[in-house]
């Protein structure tokens, strides 16, 4: 940590007491709700498009910080014009490494595709910057074990950006299980209707010759293999191909399975499972050809923990994504769609279901007809529960500080969260392992054992190539 930023963090969490010793109030002085300029911490964005912009503008706190900086490789997109209107006084950059050197930062948010989330973090957080990042913390396993390892190491206060974490509505649900409402759980279910991108098709063939005016391509692709410009990838549609996204469960997984695996403690799955869609027949008995780069349509993913604090049984957890949904449960009336994305936690003596980020949550007992308990339905307003702003307030308190300890995915439970997700796209691409080329036979189409402590998978060696990626020359993590 560069000793400018330790020293105005230090200024800043100790200015309220030297306010203290003046006589006269502060909001006397300033009027009511007046921010000293003192107590402003200067903060950045990085990634301006769709959530980059809305996660910048919630942490400035309606103006209330100090946004000093704006950063996006793509200075002509939309995104980025909205934003520099927003902040017309932050500096704008294209490198976010030429920023992060160049300003004196106190936190920034990250909100690029999911492939360069573990560089841009790493070296914000080894300059001591405070981080939000964007769901899934990153591109893949090791990844998110070490944001996690260097944020304690560096002392860095962090929020992911699965904002339904912080939904009070989930703390509802928590007491649920710890009261044993419905009993020991033994079977999660949890779903999206995502995709809602191309997926499961071919990428576009690369043409530099329609590349956007004032992007750099070289910055947007990072540590994958650049390929040169590549139509419909930039800035939505990276999404479905794994070079650069994590699929529809690395999209909505950490909005889904926030739910059960804060309520029933499932950090370390022993095993992961998958099916996937089947490739298209273009003629009878004739599978079209596998498209490696790509996402499937649709999958079906089987995590089995062991019994935790929280829950003493071990619990199947299942993921369905591309439309694919549980059958409903008789214990929910037919006129209760369990929906499009949601989860259902199903115990012994009854059930709890929830939308995504936790919202409208249900509590159902065996032997009672329809709704015992019911959460109240939160709005996804305009502050998105705040969750941005708690982690502007934590900095302001420092690391360790109870605002700090508080945060509903600071890395310490965002990065296990991600790992828990991001295994399930490890057993995907294992599932389409073949025995060789020109083999029918699918080798990864089983039980996939994983030692979380070692980080591999035990029983097929080629799976855990998938904990990991290949990173370009330049952009290598240690």
């Amino acid at each position: 940590m560069s000793s400018a930023n330790k020293s105005r963090r230090k200024f800043i969490k100790n200015s309220a007491l030297v306010s203290s010793l003046f006589i006269v109030p502060r909001h006397v002085l300033g009027g009511t709700g007046f921010t000293a300029p003192s107590d402003r911490l200067n903060i950045a964005g990085i990634g301006l498009h769709g959530k980059g912009n809305s996660d910048i503008l919630h942490a400035s706190v309606g103006g209330r910080e100090n946004v000093v900086a704006l950063c996006d490789v793509h200075q002509n997109a939309y995104g980025a014009q909205v934003a520099a209107e927003k902040f017309p006084k932050a500096k704008f950059y294209t490198d976010f490494r030429e920023m992060l050197e160049k300003e004196n930062l106190d936190g920034v948010t990250i909100s690029t595709p999911d492939h360069t989330h573990a560089n841009i973090t790493k070296v914000a957080m080894e300059k001591g910057i405070h981080v939000y990042v964007q769901k899934p913390l990153t591109h893949n396993v090791k990844e998110a074990r070490m944001l996690t390892e260097l944020a304690r190491k560096h002392k860095i206060v962090t929020q992911m950006g699965n904002q339904g974490a912080s939904n009070p509505e989930q703390v509802m649900i928590q007491k649920w299980i710890k009261d044993g409402r419905i009993g020991k759980v033994s079977k999660v279910y949890t779903w999206t209707n995502r995709p809602v991108w191309p997926q499961g098709v071919a990428m576009q063939v690369p043409d530099p010759s329609q590349k956007p005016e004032g992007m750099n391509w070289d910055l947007w692709i990072g540590p994958a293999k650049n390929n040169g410009y590549t139509p419909g990838l930039h800035a939505f549609d990276w999404r479905g191909f794994w070079d650069y996204g994590t699929g529809a469960l690395g999209d909505m997984g950490c909005h889904i399975m926030d739910v059960p695996v804060k309520a029933l403690g499932l950090f370390e799955p022993f095993s992961i499972e998958a099916s996937v869609s089947n490739l298209p027949y273009a003629k009878a008995f004739t599978p079209s050809p596998l498209i490696e780069e790509a996402c499937p349509s649709s999958s079906y993913v089987t995590y089995k923990f062991r019994p935790s604090d929280i829950n003493d049984s071990e619990v199947k957890m299942i993921w369905m994504d591309g439309g694919i949904r549980p059958s409903h449960p008789e214990l929910i009336t037919d006129k209760d769609d369990i929906g499009d994305n949601g989860v259902l936690m199903i115990g012994e003596n009854g059930l709890i279901w929830s939308d995504n980020y936790g919202i409208n949550a249900r509590l159902y007992i065996n032997g009672q007809d329809g709704v015992v308990d019911q959460g109240k339905i939160s709005e996804i307003n305009s502050v998105e529960f705040g969750h941005q702003s708690y982690w502007i307030d934590a900095i302001k308190d420092g690391y360790g500080s109870d605002k700090h300890n508080n945060l509903t995915s600071n890395f310490d439970f965002a990065g296990p969260l991600s790992e828990v997700v991001l295994l399930g796209n490890v057993a995907i691409r294992s599932s389409l392992l073949k025995r060789s080329p020109r083999s029918n036979v699918f080798i990864g189409k089983k039980q996939l054992m994983y030692d979380s402590n070692k980080m591999i998978i035990t029983n097929l060696d080629q799976a855990n190539q998938f904990l990991t990626r290949e990173y370009r020359e330049g952009w290598e993590l240690s």
